[in-house]
């Protein structure tokens, strides 16, 4: 059986009563089997004798080694010995420790840890804190797949739509990633309560994340999990994509990958046909959240998942008549089911930039982040949590987060996962965020 990483961003909403009125309780059921990852449903629906019979769901359920099998083995191991452990790197910030900060509330959680709003008590600067538990990731044989996120993280400091990493640093159990702060909300938290955007608001945000998916295939890196939950706003209104644990680095023009990963109702028909897929799965990605900001549902979907697979596979796009031209031609470019044709095949990044839909969009204003935001958050200040779930931010934070290496005791087990995460810890060069 397969596994994909749970999504775990600053603003990690569990599944609550959805207020998009046309939503039934078994909907928002779906969204945290959304929220649970593409392994737990995958186990759902093998239990399922209607989506068993699916001859899709037949062929997803036998999919057999996976080319990056750290993003696939749900099955728990021990960890690696010695000889299996991986050197990532030279450590440049190896004095940093949980000390440093007060570690205020929990904003966030996930497979392996928490999303801490921390502030440095010497900078009195705030920051959003992932702590993750080592034993946690070695368990699930997830060490390549987070040192692949933080080294994507290390690629982001000079976008403004990529959230940024400002230092890393390990202790005996767990790994820190010192991320900036967005607390304007998810773009999933505003489409629950707003239920669609107007045209106009679904464009802006489309530009600036198709500026960051563009960004980052220009450094041979495809996204791959592109949705609401993934995308914040920060407190003028502006898009921050963040969640890296699913990038594939490497991955050159026309260069392809095979790794049945994402969240099913944003897959692209290639990757559920288990081929060889390219970086305009992320153009279709695009194209699903821009349906999704317009409609106010997913393209697609269907409360039987089986049924949304097949609606995927075989459905011809449907679009109701109350958007413009430019936005049905733009949709059903992104939304093309055969990838060779997609928008963006050809000249990626470049043909979204110049389709008619942005032709009201000046490029150059929006990296530079001269376009007032259709939507401002009204967040007063770092202390204003009105936008993360209540859930999360009254859950009392565990003293052992602040705890420093020489205060825990190290176990062999402690020991065996310190060794296996050495190089983690970063700084940035100091002219880095100038």
């Amino acid at each position: 059986m397969h596994q994909v990483k749970e999504p775990y961003n600053q603003a990690n909403l569990l599944a609550k009563p959805d207020p998009r009125n046309f939503w039934t309780n078994d909907d928002s059921a779906f969204m945290k089997q959304r929220r649970m990852g593409l392994n737990d449903f995958i186990q759902k629906i093998a239990n399922n004798s209607y989506a068993c019979k699916h001859p899709e769901v037949q062929s997803i359920l036998k999919i057999s080694e996976p080319q990056e099998p750290e993003l696939m083995n749900a099955n728990p191991s021990p960890p690696p010995s010695p000889s299996q452990q991986i050197n990532l790197g030279p450590s440049s910030n190896p004095h940093a420790k949980p000390s440093d900060f007060h570690f205020l509330k929990v904003i966030g959680k996930g497979s392996f840890g928490k999303v801490l709003l921390a502030r440095h008590k010497v900078e009195e600067a705030f920051y959003a804190v992932k702590v993750l538990q080592k034993k946690a990731i070695l368990k699930k044989k997830e060490e390549k797949h987070i040192m692949s996120e933080r080294n994507v993280l290390l690629k982001n400091v000079k976008h403004p739509f990529l959230v940024g990493l400002h230092f890393s640093f390990q202790t005996a159990d767990k790994l820190y990633f010192v991320l900036d702060y967005i607390n304007g909300g998810e773009l999933f938290y505003h489409l629950q309560r707003e239920r669609c955007f107007l045209e106009p608001r679904a464009r802006f945000y489309a530009a600036e994340i198709a500026s960051a998916l563009g960004y980052l295939h220009s450094l041979n890196i495809v996204y791959r999990d592109l949705k609401p939950e993934n995308i914040l706003l920060d407190s003028q209104g502006h898009i921050v994509l963040t969640d890296f644990g699913l990038c594939k680095e490497n991955i050159e023009h026309n260069g392809t990958t095979s790794t049945f990963c994402g969240t099913p109702e944003y897959l692209a028909p290639e990757v559920l046909h288990k081929q060889p897929y390219d970086r305009t799965v992320d153009w279709w990605c695009l194209g699903a959240v821009l349906y999704e900001m317009l409609y106010g549902l997913p393209p697609f979907y269907s409360r039987n998942t089986a049924e949304m697979y097949d609606n995927i596979l075989n459905k011809p796009l449907q679009l109701k008549p109350n958007i413009t031209n430019s936005a049905r031609h733009l949709l059903e470019g992104l939304l093309q089911k055969d990838r060779t044709k997609r928008l963006g095949a050809k000249d990626d990044f470049m043909e979204i930039k110049n389709h008619v839909f942005f032709s009201l969009i000046s490029w150059d204003d929006l990296i530079n982040k001269k376009i007032t935001p259709p939507f401002n958050p009204n967040v007063s200040g770092p202390s204003d949590l009105r936008h993360f779930d209540p859930e999360f931010t009254e859950e009392p934070v565990p003293s052992s987060i602040g705890q420093s290496p020489d205060s825990i005791l190290l176990t062999a087990s402690v020991k065996e996962a310190a060794q296996a995460f050495l190089g983690f810890s970063y700084a940035p060069p100091p002219d880095s965020f100038l």
